[in-house]
């Protein structure tokens, strides 16, 4: 569980597609859209919050690292005070992705998710996993074949999203979707750290076998999804850096990918910060909050370097 919970911070190619789900790899268009539901609106923890924001500064540069969570219940005040002011001040906005049309994000998923023409899912899957996977999609209002053609990783990755989706979470309300909308009334740059290529090229380092373990964790993890979320936007929102990094960084469930999608990853934005500190000016980065927790974390990796991070709110 608890590496799902990370990995639901850090997939902001997939979460992209909020409000679609992969189709057949045969489709000219590969998405279809999600039923709508009528579950009950997640409830906000709270109206007013004040999740974690740090700086590394020198000189003439100072870059923002703020931790999001990609999908989020509707009325949480949260862009305000000392985080509203830094993104103010930023010349520029950097999230996992740059602006991207979601056809192209589907294409990189359509090159990455879809499994060869011999295998299907289903088949791949026990008598046990299959089940639930069914029950799965049928609770959703989705076809039991809906991923047959795609990589377990797809489905493991994108199942959370549904259901978080049907308790109330929305991209729109999600932390990039309101940055970007205030930077772009600001007139502010915007670029990308990674592209959606990248980030589901990722998954390659798991076979089959480490896929289906994947999956499997996560079916069976689902019916505590809701509850463990919510208990980790709450402390997102009161700014519980220390709570949120213990909700997120117990003994990984799959030390193979926690390397390849978290821990290989902040060494490389750590390393992009280390260098944009040689140029004056002023950067807001919001990656994902599962990065910016405990050891290992984006902050650790740069103090390695030699380079504080200091707590701003």
């Amino acid at each position: 569980m608890n590496l799902l919970k990370r990995l639901l911070t850090p997939m902001a190619a997939l979460i992209a597609l909020t409000g679609s789900v992969s189709a057949p790899a045969e489709q000219a268009a590969p998405v279809v859209a999600a039923p709508v539901v009528t579950a009950p609106v997640a409830a906000a923890p709270d109206a007013q919050a004040h999740p974690a924001l740090w700086k590394v500064s020198d000189h003439d540069t100072t870059i923002y690292l703020f931790g999001t969570i990609h999908l989020l219940p509707p009325g949480i005040d949260w862009l305000n005070g000392p985080l509203a002011d830094a993104l103010d001040h930023s010349d520029t906005l950097m999230t996992e992705l740059p602006d991207l049309p979601p056809g192209d994000i589907a294409a990189a998923l359509l090159r990455h998710g879809t499994l060869p023409a011999d295998k299907n899912l289903r088949r791949m899957m026990g008598e046990k996993e299959r089940g639930q996977l069914e029950a799965a999609l049928t609770s959703l209002g989705l076809p039991v074949a809906l991923f047959d053609r795609k990589k377990p990783w797809v489905t493991a990755a994108t199942l959370p999203i549904l259901q978080l989706q049907r308790a109330g979470y929305n991209i729109e309300s999600g932390a990039e979707n309101s940055l970007t909308k205030r930077a772009t009334q600001l007139g502010r740059a915007r670029g990308g750290l990674e592209t959606a290529d990248f980030q589901f090229g990722q998954f390659d380092v798991l076979n089959d076998a480490q896929q289906l373990e994947y999956l499997g964790s996560v079916l069976e993890a689902l019916p505590q999804i809701n509850a463990e979320i919510a208990a980790m936007v709450g402390s997102w929102s009161r700014g519980d850096a220390a709570a949120l990094a213990a909700q997120l960084n117990a003994d990984s469930d799959s030390p193979v990918l926690a390397e390849a999608l978290i821990f290989s990853r902040n060494r490389n934005w750590a390393g992009w910060i280390e260098h944009r500190m040689k140029q004056p000016g002023t950067v807001f980065i919001a990656v994902g909050a599962g990065h910016l927790g405990g050891k290992g974390s984006v902050q650790d990796v740069l103090s390695q370097h030699g380079i504080k991070a200091v707590r701003v709110q």
